[in-house]
């Protein structure tokens, strides 16, 4: 069902939207931790830093392809927000193209260099063979990746996040079956673990494509509307690849942070991949309230209403802040205790290190907070290319601890990486979000009518 959020409680509708989502992130984070937790349990702390070893490469694009369909997403919003039915089909076409043409490109080029990555990682020989299949394998999966998310990205923009949130709850229980049927009864190993992964995304991505035909007419293609249009082409451009972008600037930097880690002790490349998947978990509110600000905000903007859009900003950013400073202290005196999730107790050596490190990142999941909502909002509003350089901001920070401190501190300056680059993309997002905000409610187009 359609939902329309140009009118009532701010806050109330962001948390509405925000729900349904938050549960279908907390369920794709389930997909990763259950691999995790079943290779770790079931194969060793080395299968386990096999399937984390290239982390941020993966977050690279996966997060491209993610940041893509999410910014697809803003323009169909707009026109659905100010009522233009035929300029939000005509996005939908559009989205569809380009989305195709970026699983052909994306699927081939990531394919052929996974040895290459597997060398930049600085993969270490005995978990090379592993950690290469299990990169394959969820890069041929990324058309499956895209589908979904352009797809959830869709029914989101349109003010619908239960549905997604449904295909992706039972794709989710698929996944732990594949798990263990992959794993344990047909013993795959590493693979086992990355074909339960892509299989679960695509069955989610087919059943999210049926019910929109089935359900939804204002998404649905006619001839009249499946034809070129330069404009839809840009604008779609214009607000997905900056947004994908980001992501990926941003997994250089954590690229460059795990290369330093992965040079270090295997106990340390085993404790950086338990946290990553923490920190992605714990990250899973952030996202859904920054998106639920996203897409208010492209609703009011389509429907000329700049003073809700800054009160929707304002408030949601506020959430974010709090609850970043509730999990923090969950993440500094429960880090080691979670990471048992993964680990048998016996490792004590990698739950140190996984405790080490969640507790320097409590401290900071603040910053963290108000970086994901002001960064959605800018982009929400229409400026995307102004929030890539919060993504560079971030990349250059890692790049500078991975480079400068871990050398001589180890494992220690791991853990104060991700805070340098997490305050000083704030600080940068904070500003330009005000600007932003200022730079939309000035402007008297809002209400433009674009002719197809």
């Amino acid at each position: 069902m359609t939902k329309s959020m140009t009118e009532g409680s701010p806050v109330k509708l962001i948390l509405q939207f925000s729900l349904p989502m938050l549960l279908g992130n907390i369920l794709q984070q389930a997909y990763n931790m259950m691999d995790a937790a079943i290779v770790g349990r079931v194969l060793g702390a080395d299968a386990l830093a096999a399937v984390g070893a290239s982390g941020s490469v993966q977050f690279l694009v996966l997060g491209f392809c993610i940041g893509t369909c999410t910014g697809f997403g803003i323009p169909m919003a707009k026109y659905f927000g100010a009522e233009q039915p035929d300029r939000l089909r005509s996005t939908v076409f559009h989205s569809y193209v380009l989305t195709g043409v970026f699983a052909v490109v994306l699927t081939v080029v990531t394919c052929l260099m996974c040895g290459n990555i597997m060398d930049i990682m600085k993969v270490s020989g005995t978990i090379y063979k592993d950690a290469y299949i299990y990169l394959f394998i969820i890069f041929t999966g990324i058309p499956f990746t895209l589908f979904y998310n352009l797809l959830a990205g869709m029914l989101r923009a349109i003010g619908d996040s239960k549905t997604p949130f449904i295909f992706l709850a039972v794709s989710a229980v698929l996944n732990i079956i594949l798990d263990l049927t992959f794993i344990v009864i047909i013993p795959l190993g590493c693979a086992g673990a990355a074909l339960a992964t892509i299989i679960a995304q695509a069955c989610s991505g087919i059943a999210c494509f049926v019910f929109i035909q089935k359900k939804y007419s204002l998404l649905k293609l006619t001839k009249d509307i499946c034809r070129f249009n330069a404009y839809a082409l840009k604008e779609l451009m214009i607000m997905g690849v900056p947004m994908g972008l980001q992501f990926s600037i941003t997994a250089i930097g954590s690229m460059f942070m795990q290369s330093a880690n992965n040079a270090l002790e295997d106990v340390y490349v085993s404790a950086f991949a338990v946290t990553s998947k923490l920190k992605q978990l714990a990250m899973c509110p952030f996202e859904a309230i920054a998106t639920g600000i996203s897409v208010f905000s492209s609703q009011n903007l389509g429907a000329g209403s700049p003073d809700r859009v800054k009160k929707g900003i304002i408030r949601g950013t506020a959430i974010n802040a709090v609850y970043g400073i509730i999990i923090g202290v969950v993440l500094i005196f429960g880090g080691r205790t979670l990471s048992m999730m993964f680990l048998d107790s016996s490792e004590t050596a990698v739950l140190d290190a996984c405790g080490e490190y969640m507790k320097c990142v409590g401290f900071f999941y603040w910053a963290l907070g108000i970086l994901f909502a002001c960064r959605m909002s800018v982009q929400g509003i229409g400026y995307s290319d102004w929030a890539i350089l919060s993504g560079v901001l971030e990349m250059f920070a890692r790049i500078f601890v991975s480079r400068k401190f871990v050398p001589e501190y180890g494992f220690t300056a791991i853990c104060y990486t991700d805070q340098a680059a997490w305050i000083v993309a704030a600080l940068y997002c904070t500003v330009v979000c005000i600007v932003c905000v200022k730079k939309a409610s000035e402007k008297n187009i809002i209400h433009e009518k674009v002719k197809l």
